[in-house]
């Protein structure tokens, strides 16, 4: 199993970023996949969720209304999409694989300063 995360950065607040996590290594179309950050000092934290076949989503309070998760099962990709970009927003962005074993990427670095 792999993931790889990609297309963090350093935005402007207000800004906006996709981030991708492509997989690898087992049948992505069956499971659920998440994405997590963690800012510096913190706990990893849950950003958002998205079923195996992306029939509906669950957004934590964190991203709700800003941040979007998709997912392309012909790419075994899993997208989040972030609008209006906050400095607490900065933090590295994980994206993990729902199921008994978790697996986890290896994160982006996500800045958001002016």
């Amino acid at each position: 199993v792999q993931l790889v995360e990609s297309g963090g950065g350093l935005v402007q607040p207000g800004g906006s970023l996709r981030l991708s996590c492509a997989a690898s290594g087992f049948t992505f179309s069956s499971y659920g996949m998440s994405w997590y950050r963690q800012a510096p000092g913190k706990e990893r934290e849950l950003v958002e969720v998205i079923t195996s076949n992306g029939g509906s989503t669950n957004y934590a309070d964190s991203g709700k209304g800003r941040f979007t998760i998709s997912r392309d099962n012909a790419k075994n990709t899993v997208y989040l999409q972030m609008n209006n970009l906050k400095p607490e927003d900065t933090a590295v962005y994980y994206c993990k694989r729902i199921g008994i074993r978790n697996y986890w990427g290896q994160g982006t670095q996500v800045t958001v300063s002016s």
